[in-house]
């Protein structure tokens, strides 16, 4: 055997999954104050912020350069033109672009761009958190107006793009290369929101020991415990939680007075906000027997309430990707609407393929209340009002999102660390 004493290890390279209007005001950064941490850091200004994830979409307005002086002296990186991004993509907000496609299985490819432009929309999603500048007016189809911007809005970024594929995964070898480049560039941050199964990243050690804050997320595979990832005790991890805004959806059932009360994305349409429709019940569990007439849901609200929406397979809840099974299942069957039995209200993004449909997250009492009603009257018809946004005291948190990974550490039990959970 050969010894190198600048060889920490030799792994196979593996891949690895890829893990707002209202965040930053709710955290206390508020961009209108005259003092405060915003204030007192200029916004962020200076700081390069590196990104390793599936890329970034340059022409969003949240990467716009307007009032942003010149590079920070000490960039050393570098804005590599590939497919559909040339250089002149960067400006003084991207500032730096590289992408690795040596690893990769050609079946990766396809239907990216080999470039550092984001095909999936999860890096520049991330991006924008971190550093996105202020765009007014933004909204879900009238739901949450406000200044979409993120937590440093005068940061610079700098985009390593080491995840491709649908849905992106991050080839480790790739991930170290954007480690190597990051540390070169001169970046102060480095952001990745990338799952580490069972390892750690030797790298990041190396970019800490370089004077690089490094932040990972904490994953998406709670409420489990143990499920935390990336939690080395040199680095920060990020866990998911809640703000104090909420989307409150009322449920008018024919034989009662009484309304319900949910939540969802559920637009007003001219064409269905005062239609009625029958329940159908379903335990929306798609591929078993009792699930595959989906004809039956035609023209109907769909009331997805099963007693077994524990997953058996693992420790997590089940009804985060049951739910978009159900949502595909139903529209194309012709359903009006569903009303999921679900634990928690924190995972509404999984309803926005729901489009202009109601789809509405209750609580299980209301769920059993509903079903109790639908069985004692086979004509009950029922009529979801569109969403409404609620800010403030009415809305408890934060607390830690339903399905934010949890602590402690399989990898280091042994360190209390308040940021891995």
């Amino acid at each position: 055997d050969i010894e190198l004493p600048e060889v920490h290890s030799i792994r196979p390279s593996i891949l690895h999954p890829l893990h707002t209007t209202r965040s930053q005001d709710f955290l206390g950064l508020d961009y209108t104050q005259s003092a405060g941490l915003l204030h007192d850091t200029n916004y962020g200004d200076s700081v390069i912020i590196g990104i390793i994830d599936s890329g970034i979409w340059p022409e969003s307005p949240s990467f716009k350069d307007d009032g942003l002086g010149p590079l920070p002296s000490k960039w050393k990186g570098k804005c590599l033109a590939g497919q559909a991004f040339g250089s002149n993509q960067c400006n003084r907000k991207i500032i730096g672009a590289r992408w690795y496609d040596k690893h990769l299985n050609p079946d990766n490819l396809k239907g990216q761009y080999k470039s550092a432009r984001d095909a999936d929309g999860h890096g520049t999603h991330v991006a924008s958190t971190a550093a996105g500048v202020l765009v007014p007016n933004v909204s879900f189809h009238g739901l949450a107006v406000g200044y979409a911007r993120g937590a440093a809005p005068r940061a610079r970024l700098a985009v390593y793009k080491a995840c491709w594929g649908s849905p992106p995964s991050c080839d480790t070898a790739a991930v170290l290369q954007a480690f190597d480049d990051a540390i070169h560039d001169g970046v102060d941050v480095l952001s990745l929101s990338i799952g580490a199964p069972g390892l750690e990243y030797p790298a990041s050690l190396q970019a800490v020991k370089n004077g690089i804050s490094v932040i990972f997320s904490a994953g998406n595979e709670g409420p489990a415990p143990r499920t935390v990832k990336n939690a080395s005790p040199w680095a920060m991890s990020v866990a998911s939680a809640t703000i104090d805004r909420a989307f409150p959806t009322v449920i008018t059932l024919s034989d009662s007075t009484s309304s319900f009360v949910g939540q969802s994305l559920f637009y007003d349409t001219d064409d269905k906000i005062d239609n009625w429709y029958e329940v159908y019940q379903s335990s929306c569990l798609f591929g078993t027997p009792e699930t595959s007439n989906v004809t039956l849901a035609v023209g109907k609200i769909v009331l997805c309430n099963s007693p077994n929406s524990v997953s058996l397979i693992s420790p997590t809840i089940q009804p985060v990707w049951n739910i978009l099974l159900a949502v595909n299942a139903l529209k194309e069957a012709g359903a009006k609407g569903i009303i999921f039995a679900a634990y928690a209200f924190d995972i509404l993004d999984v309803v926005e393929s729901c489009g202009s449909m109601p789809c509405v997250l209750v609580d299980f009492e209301v769920a059993q209340q509903i079903k109790q009603s639908a069985d004692e009257n086979t004509a009950l018809v029922v009529k979801v009002a569109a969403a409404q946004t609620w800010i403030g005291g009415e809305v408890l948190a934060p607390k830690i999102s339903a399905f934010s990974s949890r602590g402690p550490s399989p990898l280091y039990p042994e360190f209390l660390k308040v940021h891995a959970y």
